[in-house]
C-alpha cells in the first residue's frame, strides 16, 4: 500500500511530511485503542528476536535512529510500529531553531536524503517532560552541543544533557559526528573527544544507576582515526560505538550534479551510504574481535541491508531513511527476515 501512497507524499517538502507524520502518530496515540491497533498491524514478537546489548534486553534489534523523534514526542507510537527501541534527539541544553530552511532534500534517483537540519530541537528539558512515565519503551538519548557553544566548552553542554536526561532514558549516544553543525566533527579528534567522554564517565560514577554510553562516529573517518576512537572508548570506559552518521561524500550519485550542487552542504543518508556503513561496522568488529558492542546505522534501505549489517558485526541496527522509502512496515519486515535467517541457521 505504501508504494501507492509514497509518490503523493513525495510531492511535499520532506520536513512538511515529517511534521505531519509525527503529528499523525501522536494523534493515533491519544485515540483509545490506537497504539493497540498499531501493535497488531506492525509489531513482530518472538523470543528469538530478543537481543541483550550493553546490559539491556531489547525486544528486537531494529531501532528508530535519532533525528526522527527529535523532541521525544512519538517514541511510544514508534515502539508500537514495531521498533525495538527509539533514539530521541539530538538534544541540546537549550532549544534551537537549527539551520535555515529548506534543509532536507530527497534524492530519489539514489534512494537517498540530504539534510542539514542543525540539531533543531526544543531542548533537553522539554524532552524530559515527555519522557516521564515512558513505560516499557526502550529509549536512547542522543546528545549534542548547542551551535553557539564553542568547541572548547562542548564538554559542558554534553554534561548538562547527560545529567538532565539521565533518569529518563535507557542509554546515551554522544553525537560528535554530525556534519551539519559548524566544526562539530572536530570533536572526534582525540583530545576533544577524550575530554567529553572522561567527563561523562566521571559523572556517571556518582549516579544511582548505571546507564550505558555509546559514541556515534562519522563514516568519513579513515581507519587510523577509527582506531583512535576505539582506543578512547576503551580508555574512558564507554560501552560501545554507533556506526555511522551521515556522510559529506557525494561520490557515485545518480542525481544530476547540478541538482546536487544546488543543495550544497549537508549530510547524505540512504543507499549511497550502505557499503561504507557496513564496511566500518565490519572493521570495528574485526579490529576489536567483537569485544566492543556496535550499533549499526546508515544505508539500511532493504531487508538484505539489515541482515548484512547484522552479519558484519552489529548487534543492533537503526533505520530512518529506510522507513521513509519503505514505509511503516519496514521494522516488521526486517524482524521477519531475521527470524527466517535464524530458523535457517538452526
Amino acid at each position: 500500500m505504501y508504494s501507492f501512497i509514497r509518490p503523493l507524499l513525495f510531492r511535499f517538502q520532506p520536513e512538511t511530511i515529517h511534521h505531519l507524520t509525527v503529528g499523525a502518530l501522536k494523534f493515533v496515540g491519544i485515540i483509545p485503542g490506537g497504539t493497540v491497533a498499531l501493535r497488531l498491524l506492525f509489531q513482530k514478537k518472538a523470543s528469538a528476536l530478543h537481543t541483550n546489548f550493553i546490559g539491556i534486553d531489547f525486544p528486537n534489534p531494529v531501532g528508530m535512529a535519532a533525528g526522527f523523534d527529535k523532541n521525544a514526542e512519538a517514541y511510544k507510537e514508534l515502539g508500537a510500529l514495531g521498533f525495538g527501541f527509539v533514539e530521541v534527539g539530538t538534544l541540546t541544553p537549550v532549544g534551537q531553531e537549527g539551520n535555515p530552511k529548506p534543509r532536507c532534500f530527497r534524492l530519489q534517483e539514489d534512494t537517498a536524503i540530504i539534510n542539514r537540519m542543525g540539531f533543531n530541537n526544543e531542548g533537553v528539558e522539554a524532552a524530559v517532560k515527555r519522557l516521564r512515565g515512558k513505560g516499557k519503551t526502550i529509549v536512547g538519548g542522543n546528545i549534542g552541543k548547542n551551535t553557539i557553544t564553542k568547541n572548547e566548552n562542548a564538554a559542558d553542554d554534553y554534561d548538562t544533557d547527560f545529567v538532565t536526561l539521565y533518569n529518563y532514558v535507557d542509554y546515551f549516544v554522544v553525537n560528535v559526528s554530525c556534519p551539519n553543525i559548524s566544526n562539530l566533527r572536530e570533536l572526534q579528534e582525540s583530545d576533544s573527544l577524550k575530554e567529553i567522554l572522561t567527563r561523562l564517565g566521571i559523572r556517571r560514577q556518582v549516579m544511582d544507576k548505571y546507564k550505558p554510553v555509546l559514541v556515534k562516529i562519522s563514516p568519513d573517518l579513515n581507519f587510523e582515526q577509527i582506531d583512535r576512537v576505539i582506543e578512547l572508548v576503551k580508555e574512558t570506559g564507554m560501552d560501545g560505538i554507533v556506526a555511522v552518521n551521515t556522510t559529506t561524500s557525494r561520490a557515485g550519485l545518480q542525481t544530476p550534479p547540478e541538482r546536487v550542487k544546488q543543495i550544497a552542504n549537508g549530510g547524505l543518508s540512504g543507499a549511497p551510504l550502505t557499503e561504507r556503513a557496513i564496511e566500518v561496522v565490519k572493521y570495528i568488529h574485526d579490529k576489536t574481535q567483537g569485544h566492543i558492542p556496535i550499533m549499526g546505522v546508515g544505508g539500511i534501505m532493504t531487508v538484505q541491508d539489515a541482515l548484512n549489517m547484522l552479519n558484519a558485526g552489529a548487534s543492533l541496527i537503526q533505520v530512518y531513511s529506510g522507513m521513509i522509502y519503505n514505509g511503516p512496515g519496514f521494522a516488521r519486515a526486517i524482524c521477519k527476515a531475521i527470524l527466517k535467517q535464524k530458523k535457517g541457521a538452526s
